[in-house]
């Protein structure tokens, strides 16, 4: 098995959890063979923001197909 990884920005204005939710919700719908996430850092937008943004850096890896 061949695993390729990548690096997804999940957003909300609600909260991390969130954020990381829209960032696998997106890598579940446009890639097959999801088989694992690490949550590799966070942060959230104040200036400049009228609402805060959480922010979630999620690395995904998935199964190259042969």
């Amino acid at each position: 098995m061949v695993f390729k990884k990548i690096t997804l920005i999940g957003t909300s204005t609600e909260s991390f959890d969130e954020a990381v939710d829209d960032a696998l919700g997106r890598a579940e719908t446009t890639l097959d063979n999801v088989m694992w996430a690490e949550v590799e850092e966070m942060g959230v937008e104040i200036a400049g923001a009228t609402n805060r943004e959480y922010q979630a850096e999620v690395e995904v890896a998935f199964e190259l197909e042969d």
